[in-house]
């Protein structure tokens, strides 16, 4: 239990470390420039965060459930199945949804899809190196 909690905290803070340095450097504020208009110009960063220490408790329980059911005989191959699984679910289907519905160039969705996968494997990696089911 110590390790989940310690573990999940890590990635929450892991988690607002890297989406701020994928969101903020020079590249992707280029990128990024097409979702202006729509842009929150203001952020709460104690909301933001509170939110990614919740996804990183998520993601670590998510691992957790899971564990036993990824394929691999070590953690390190178990937390990289799991990055793929979530990056497919996270970032593949939400940049489906956005090419499909909006007029975003192609290379603001590659460069989200690039990343989501370098912060996913990041973090499957992490779990799968720290936690292991208690049974």
């Amino acid at each position: 239990m110590a390790a989940y909690i310690l573990v999940s905290v890590i990635s929450g803070f892991l988690f607002g470390i890297l989406d701020g340095v994928i969101n903020a450097n020079p590249l992707a504020q280029r990128l990024f420039n097409v979702y202006k208009p729509i842009a929150k110009t203001r952020l709460n960063p104690i909301v933001g965060i509170l939110i990614d220490l919740i996804f990183g408790f998520v993601m670590a329980g998510v691992y957790l459930l899971l564990h036993n059911s990824l394929p691999g005989s070590t953690g390190m191959i178990k937390g990289l199945s799991f990055a793929l699984l979530v990056w497919f679910f996270r970032v593949v289907m939400g940049v489906a949804s956005q090419w499909m519905m909006f007029t975003i160039p192609n290379k603001t969705l590659l460069y989200t899809l690039a990343t989501g996968l370098g912060e996913m494997l990041i973090l499957g990696i992490l779990y799968g190196l720290t936690l292991k089911p208690v049974i």
